[in-house]
């Protein structure tokens, strides 16, 4: 690594690391969106992996060989501010996976990348595997609060609703019901093990009573959780 001069990147090599790590991170994107468990929108969040992977490749590619660049990316980075938090660990666990692959292809680290990559892969499908065949699969604790409207008119809201979880759910608790005859307000406890329950949950109540507001936050750490 120079100051004043950079040494000559080589595009055959940048293009031979951007393709593995076009492959590789492709990989990670398809196994997150199929098997992760994080609740946020998985297919909309996975494409983003690649990208990551691919500008960090990039990032690192040109400012390996000057370190006039290397300290200009510090000051860079260092202004930088990300408004939008990241509450899911595994959508952070995958970012930082997506951007370890980029900095060790664009280090020229390619065999240890690899390795790393088929090691880390491993234990994720493995872990799959096993929970999987034990049922061991952690279920998500979560809270439902849904908002009715009446329309000022008495109906079997209440019990549609019911129906509807008894359904879709094995255990569900009602931990708050208010009305006023104008809107009707429940708050449930459950537990739920894909967010395509959450999904049939909203449709079935909304084809019903199709202004009805429903928010659903989880809280694995509350006790009896």
């Amino acid at each position: 690594m120079t100051f004043d001069n950079p040494a000559p990147l080589s595009l055959n090599i940048m293009i031979l690391n951007l393709l593995i790590g076009l492959f590789l991170s492709v990989l990670l994107a398809i196994y997150y969106a199929k098997f992760g468990d994080s609740l946020s929108n998985r297919s909309k969040f996975a494409p983003i992996l690649p990208l990551l992977s691919l500008i960090t490749l990039l990032v690192i590619s040109i400012v390996k060989s000057s370190l006039a660049l290397s300290l200009g990316l510090v000051g860079a980075l260092s202004i930088v501010r990300f408004r939008t938090a990241i509450k899911d660990p595994e959508e952070l666990v995958f970012l930082f996976f997506a951007i370890a692959l980029g900095l060790g292809l664009g280090a020229d680290q390619r065999i240890p990348t690899l390795i790393a990559f088929l090691v880390i892969m491993g234990y994720l499908v493995g872990r799959k595997i096993i929970n999987k065949s034990f049922n061991l699969s952690a279920k998500n604790n979560l809270y439902m609060n849904i908002l009715l409207p009446l329309g000022g008119k008495s109906d079997d809201a209440f019990d549609y609703v019911n129906k509807v979880l008894g359904d879709e759910l094995e255990r569900v608790d009602l931990r708050k019901f208010e009305t006023n005859g104008e809107e009707m307000r429940l708050v449930f406890y459950f537990k739920a093990k894909s967010a395509n329950t959450l999904a049939n949950l909203s449709n079935r109540i909304h084809e019903k009573h199709a202004k009805a507001t429903i928010s659903i936050v989880e809280q694995n750490n509350l006790l009896g959780g």
